[in-house]
């Protein structure tokens, strides 16, 4: 069995006309949305052994407060350019070239890429992924490479507006 958390970023700032999609910040609701919801995922004890992440400001900057509330290393999120505004089909062809090695991994990214690859995976609908949104996805699977549609199974989902005060 192979393990997918896909979690979406944390609510991104539009206030600066300036700046490119790319380079968005979060704004103070992803602020504080983006550390709760990485202490949540944390106090589960699930162990992670990759987190990858779009290389925007907003996904690299959820995906590293991830990393710190699990231990490890900011310098040891992968940084993957094709997880910017993904489809699917890009999203499963990250999956597939994965390592045996690895058992468990994150994904940070955007909508809808997101929302589209937890119903692709779990064959099914399970509704708009929210910014801050994670999925764990369970794949029915001994190999990364056979990870393709209907292969896994949701196992829990969270979001910030589950908890009063965050959403």
């Amino acid at each position: 069995m192979r393990t997918v958390y896909l979690c979406r970023h944390a609510k991104s700032d539009w206030g600066n006309a300036l700046l490119t999609d790319h380079d968005r910040p979060l704004n103070a609701r992803g602020e504080r949305n983006a550390p709760f919801m990485a202490k949540r995922f944390a106090q589960r004890g699930e162990p992670v052994d990759r987190i990858l992440s779009s290389t925007a400001l907003r996904a690299r900057t959820t995906a590293y407060c991830y990393a710190d509330a699990l231990g490890i290393p900011q310098a040891d999120v992968v940084l993957v350019p094709e997880l910017y505004h993904p489809s699917v089909e890009t999203i499963q062809r990250v999956i597939n070239a994965l390592p045996n090695t690895i058992t468990r991994v994150m994904l940070f990214g955007h909508n809808p890429g997101h929302t589209l690859a937890v119903d692709h995976f779990a064959d099914g609908s399970v509704g708009l992924m929210p910014t801050a949104g994670i999925a764990r996805i369970d794949m029915l699977v001994d190999d990364w490479q056979a990870v393709a549609r209907g292969t896994g199974t949701v196992v829990w989902q969270d979001m910030p507006k589950r908890h009063p005060g965050q959403g």
